[in-house]
């Protein structure tokens, strides 16, 4: 698939089929993790693959029951747990190197972004699911200290088409040479 075909077609899915993703599938779409640029190529990622239907319950209690993406957690066969590295990506010599402080969130928004775009063009959905209680969360899959969740992106074979969001049109949001 072309990837600019890739990027207008791809959607948000909340709703999976219980079939499940192919070994293949999955490590072409952690391959694309893999080759997801970095902050000097620190790779602060971490990705936890869940598959047991009680982890995937556990998760899902982390999820507030207002987001309408909490079923999804139980519904597709994976979920991907992106996970981050503190106090790496953004820094030089141990010191914070730019005014925006962690750039964690920064390189694991490029990994999620490779993941999802591998994922469609693998015939795969995924879901950016983010509001969530990232601490408890941390808790149920016993991170260490220097790693946090970021996000969950459950991972399958969408079970209904979804439709295009408007968009802004690009003269709204593009400036040339200043403000």
């Amino acid at each position: 698939m072309d990837v600019h075909e890739c990027i207008l077609n791809r959607r948000s899915m909340r709703k999976y089929h219980s079939r499940p993703v192919e070994k293949e599938k999955l490590d072409r779409v952690l391959a694309a993790i893999q080759w997801a640029p970095s902050w000097v190529n620190l790779q602060p990622w971490e990705v936890i693959v869940v598959d047991e239907p009680e982890m995937k319950e556990r998760l899902q209690q982390c999820v507030p029951q207002s987001n309408p993406g909490r079923k999804s957690l139980l519904q597709a066969p994976l979920l991907l747990v992106m996970c981050g590295r503190q106090g790496l990506s953004g820094f030089y010599k141990g010191e914070q190197a730019t005014v925006h402080g962690d750039w964690v969130m920064f390189d694991l928004g490029i990994a999620c972004q490779n993941l999802c775009l591998a994922a469609w063009a693998e015939g795969l959905g995924t879901l950016h699911l983010g509001l969530l209680d990232h601490e408890q969360a941390g808790r149920v899959l016993g991170l260490p200290g220097d790693v946090k969740v970021y996000e969950i992106i459950p991972l399958g074979y969408p079970a209904k088409e979804s439709t295009a969001p408007k968009r802004r049109a690009i003269e709204e949001f593009v400036h040339r040479n200043g403000w």
